[in-house]
């Protein structure tokens, strides 16, 4: 395989992960070419055809697996269920993986897909693309400069205002579907907590079922302490009529505050795609967050701070780095790990009402 030759890429699932988020990133980063989708649903057989024309589909993933050496790289984009049989399959059929997050349910079963790629000598990446947001590359920024002295508290909130449940595997209340926020966006907020901040050593979480007919929890709060004694307090919701900061992280010297999310996701879901004329992940500085101390950034209190480009393009294009020996795995199946045992750990604590110690 020579650098120009484009690593072939399977993608297993066309819903919201695999069309909004995987197809056009993987189909933007320069050495992957996305060669097949898998879906049995004709619709969005047709939807891949007519996005991106050279592609094949194929109704089932063992139609993908019978051409494995034809392939380079596997996506898992399809429910969360399916995660860790689809990825067993591809590292003993020689593939190496991308799985969307959660990569499991549980962390044991995480690091039974790290310890099997491991033994295989195959790359296996968890896509945990809200690393390379806007505002957590600034957030990462102003921490490695000292603007904000040493952290102490760190407010993230992933709120929405969906009063009505939508259905489907994300809201079930099946334990086998491992649905619900704790694990959707969880898995968002949590790993970016230990990223900034290192591990954690207890997990506190409230964990409740607000709007009428849902199934599984649609309001969750996890409180973190971190062994460098930060704490960390962590939203995600579906009932918030009125949103808070995205991030609101308070230092030693000043506090950081941040509205909005990351334009990213918005400009993928509309069509756009990176390497567009427009600037990709840039925001307006109506949307710039603010770092000051002793003052309310609601009332002009402190500077505004601009905002760094998103870059979710990063993500793939490390991976395509790291398949050919030039680079890290930008996400570890032992990093996802850790972040479901805090998760793990959260569901027992809003279970039993109790603070669990890691």
């Amino acid at each position: 395989m020579t650098a120009a030759t484009p690593l072939r890429v399977g993608l297993v699932g066309y819903g919201l992960a695999g069309s909004v988020f995987h197809a056009p990133l993987i189909a933007a980063t320069e050495g992957l070419a996305l060669d097949t989708v898998v879906t049995s649903n004709p619709e969005r057989q047709a939807q891949a055809k007519a996005e991106f024309p050279d592609v094949r589909t194929v109704a089932t993933p063992d139609e993908l697996f019978d051409r494995s050496a034809e392939l380079d790289l596997l996506v898992i984009a399809s429910p969360n269920k399916t995660h860790v049989p689809l990825a067993t399959t591809a590292l003993k059929a020689g593939l190496p993986v991308v799985v969307d997050k959660p990569v499991a349910g549980t962390a044991a079963e995480a690091r039974g897909l790290a310890a099997l790629a491991e033994e295989r000598g195959l790359l296996l990446s968890v896509f945990q693309n809200r690393r390379w947001d806007n505002d957590f590359l600034t957030l990462r920024k102003l921490l490695e400069d000292g603007s904000l002295g040493d952290p102490w508290r760190f407010e993230s909130r992933f709120e929405r205002w969906r009063p009505q449940p939508k259905g489907g595997w994300r809201e079930s209340g099946d334990p086998a579907e491992i649905g619900g926020l704790l694990y959707d966006l969880g898995s968002h907020v949590v790993d970016q907590a230990l990223v900034l901040f290192g591990p954690a050593t207890e997990v506190y979480a409230e964990s409740v079922i607000r709007r009428a007919g849902a199934e599984t929890d649609d309001d969750t709060f996890i409180a973190l302490t971190h062994a460098n004694g930060v704490r960390s307090h962590l939203y995600v919701s579906a009932t918030t009529a009125q949103l808070g900061p995205r991030f609101r992280v308070l230092g030693s010297k000043a506090g950081y505050v941040k509205y909005g999310l990351d334009p990213q996701e918005d400009a993928l879901r509309t069509g756009k795609r990176p390497g567009a004329a427009d600037a990709w992940g840039h925001e307006p500085e109506s949307l710039y967050g603010r770092i000051g101390a002793g003052e309310s950034p609601a009332t002009g209190g402190g500077r505004a701070v601009p905002t760094l480009p998103g870059d979710y393009p990063a993500y793939y294009a490390a991976v395509a780095r790291a398949l050919r020996g030039e680079g890290p795995n930008p996400v570890t199946a032992l990093e996802a790990a850790a972040a479901l045992d805090v998760l793990e750990a959260a569901r027992r604590s809003a279970r039993d009402k109790v603070t669990v110690t890691l």
